[in-house]
């Protein structure tokens, strides 16, 4: 049995490695964070989490609205570099610092989506993110 175990984890291992597209900027490789912006498999792009960071490395000010925003925008950065647009996004997960900017930041995501049917979504508040933001978000997009 144990035999059957090892052989069956390896030919998921292989099959793994044959089917997994990295995407990466030159920026997030120099800045030596611990993950790939985006992964591909099996037509889902699985994007890194997002925070509001402008182009220049700083949080964009203007609370939670303006970071919602900005972190959605850092993502759509993303999806373009895939031949993607937000119009791909099916599924985000909202992680917040305090659950009491909820509403707000979803007036924010609604507003930026601007489609009747928006992607399935989840939040949750914890007790801080990365960088001192006040949110982060990461999607899974559908490949066309």
């Amino acid at each position: 049995m144990i035999k059957t175990i090892s052989i069956f984890f390896i030919t998921i291992c292989t099959y793994g490695q044959n089917d997994v597209k990295y995407i990466n900027s030159q920026e997030n490789i120099n800045s030596g964070y611990p993950f790939s912006e985006a992964v591909v498999v099996d037509n889902v792009v699985y994007l890194s989490g997002k925070v509001g960071r402008l182009p220049s490395g700083e949080l964009i000010k203007g609370g939670i609205e303006a970071e919602t925003i900005q972190a959605l925008k850092n993502i759509e950065s993303v999806l373009e570099k895939v031949d993607l647009t937000k119009d791909d996004i099916f599924k985000c997960t909202c992680m917040l610092v305090d659950i009491k900017d909820w509403p707000k930041m979803s007036k924010a995501y609604k507003s930026f989506f601007e489609r009747e049917n928006l992607p399935a979504r989840s939040a949750f508040a914890g007790s801080g993110l990365a960088l001192g933001a006040k949110v982060e978000i990461e999607c899974l997009a559908k490949v066309k």
